[in-house]
């Protein structure tokens, strides 16, 4: 969070917008910490992000956590391009990693709110999020795979200082891969992407060889060592500076 920029108000937020709309951006993300009940709290923001919509024309993603049907259609609206969710799948980590007093049950609420709302969104799932295992990601897509995502990305578990989880070795690459494979086959025409969060060094060099070769069409930041041996294997290569969630829109007008 840190990294990003703060607008805690509707007016900094509508205020940030245009400057960064200044300085050339043709889109952001909005995001912040959730609630006990698993939401992000946009209710106030809404207005605001109708205002950049219309003054600026930004595409606007947002990051919306645990949401219903009612705030899903404000955010339509409004005129959010889509929304972001991250979807878990075990009731254990929810409650032990997340210390939500939520269960999967609220996330499969929310993705079918989305879905009726035909809000476009994307669902990030989370490997290696229970202390650096898999435990739930494969029914996280089995959910996911009952609605209509515009997208899908897989993103992992990588330790930050300062955390308490700093210590908590990641999931292997392999273990990434395993889901990767998964979450092909059981979405063979959605767009599926590596996300960002994923661990740094040799891990992310492997792991982004293994992404290519288990079918994914995007991966966010990747290394060289994927580069090379996507053109080894004669692949089409493009690149581009937006958000990996974006590929559902590249993917429409492809």
């Amino acid at each position: 969070m840190e990294t990003m920029y703060p607008a805690r108000t509707p007016e900094e937020l509508y205020s940030l917008c245009g400057k960064l709309k200044s300085e050339g951006a043709v889109g952001c993300l909005i995001s912040g910490g959730c609630l006990p009940d698993g939401s992000v709290p946009l209710d106030r923001f809404v207005e605001a992000i109708r205002q950049v919509k219309a003054d600026f024309g930004l595409t606007v993603f947002a990051h919306v956590g645990i949401v219903n049907f009612e705030r899903a259609l404000r955010l339509k609206e409004a005129g959010v391009d889509a929304a972001l969710i991250d979807v878990l799948g075990a009731d254990e980590t929810i409650r032990e990693v997340y210390n939500l007093n939520v269960t999967v049950k609220n996330y499969e609420n929310a993705l079918k709110a989305l879905s009726q709302t035909r809000l476009p969104f994307v669902p990030h799932v989370i490997v290696g999020l229970h202390y650096g295992k898999l435990k739930g990601e494969l029914h996280a897509l089995q959910m996911i795979s009952r609605y209509k995502p515009s997208a899908l990305v897989i993103i992992a578990f990588m330790p930050i200082h300062g955390t308490a989880m700093a210590h908590v070795e990641p999931p292997k690459p392999l273990d990434i891969a395993r889901v990767l494979a998964a979450a092909r086959v059981m979405f063979p025409e959605k767009p599926l992407a590596l996300g960002c969060m994923r661990p740094k060094g040799k891990h992310r060099a492997e792991t982004d060889v293994l992404a290519v070769k288990a079918g994914v069409d995007a991966v966010a930041f990747p290394t060289e060592e994927a580069i090379k041996f996507a053109e080894k294997q004669g692949f089409k290569i493009s690149f581009s500076s937006y958000c990996c969630s974006q590929i559902y829109l590249d993917f429409l007008k492809a």
